[in-house]
């Protein structure tokens, strides 16, 4: 017997401080994903500290099963910059030993749900191949949420990760992807890191065409969270500032 992969949500405030900045744990998570999280001994994530960090919020609503510091909480190795998708994966068997074990183990990822826009999907597909369980937990995911608050296709999306930094580079996929909508009628949702939203806002207003509908969401799930899906001449017409320490998802729709 074979113990089970638990997929556990993760908020959405992952980087973003200050006091009155972060959601409620009960707010964001099901009950059901806090008590799982409380009582699994094993776990693998993309970084130990904030695990650590994040199972202290789980510890104050429902008590840890052991000591924090007695959990096992081993790292995915960290993917290659640039890496693309379709990419040869390391093995992973080895960070499956407890559940190969009998243990149950929790997969975290720093923010929303594992092995979604996440490298954890390589330790699920491991688990699969080595027959143990998988089960998701509910949770929130930046990408959809983002998507049902844009208003624009939810029938046919598409996640494209990161654009270019070159700007040459980033204006040519942004018209790629403006092209691709118009003849798909499909979303195409990106994402920046925060301290570049504004400069991805500013090549996306100064490449789009001025009818393609462009839609950001900015710290969901968070007491400041906003979005706006708008044409991207009424952007221009009136411009919004964008936060530099606050997660953000962008939606296109020529």
């Amino acid at each position: 017997m074979t113990g089970t992969l638990y997929l556990v949500p993760n908020t959405l405030d992952f980087g973003v401080g200050g006091e009155g900045t972060q959601a409620s744990l009960t707010d964001v998570l099901p009950d059901r994903a806090i008590r799982i999280a409380a009582r699994l001994p094993c776990w693998v994530a993309e970084n130990a500290k904030t695990t650590r960090a994040f199972l202290k919020r789980v510890d104050a609503l429902v008590p840890l099963a052991q000591p924090l510091q007695s959990l096992q909480i081993a790292e995915l190795p960290r993917p290659n910059k640039g890496g693309k998708p379709g990419a040869p994966v390391p093995p992973l068997d080895a960070l499956l030993a407890p559940a190969l074990a009998g243990q149950d183990m929790g997969l975290i990822s720093e923010a929303g749900l594992p092995a979604i826009a996440d490298p954890g999907a390589a330790l699920v597909q491991a688990a699969h191949r080595l027959g143990v369980k998988v089960v998701p937990l509910s949770g929130p995911s930046s990408l959809l949420l983002a998507l049902a608050a844009s208003g624009m296709n939810g029938q046919s999306f598409a996640f494209v990760g990161y654009l270019p930094v070159d700007a040459a580079e980033r204006g040519a996929r942004i018209r790629e992807l403006e092209s691709l909508s118009r003849r798909l009628g499909q979303t195409q949702i990106c994402i920046e890191t925060p301290y570049r939203n504004e400069a991805l806002l500013g090549a996306l207003l100064g490449t789009l065409a001025g009818q393609t509908r462009l839609s950001v969401s900015c710290g969901l799930t968070l007491p400041q969270e906003w979005t706006r899906s708008d044409s991207v001449a009424r952007w221009k017409a009136a411009p919004s500032t964008m936060p530099k320490d606050v997660p953000a998802v962008f939606s296109l729709l020529g």
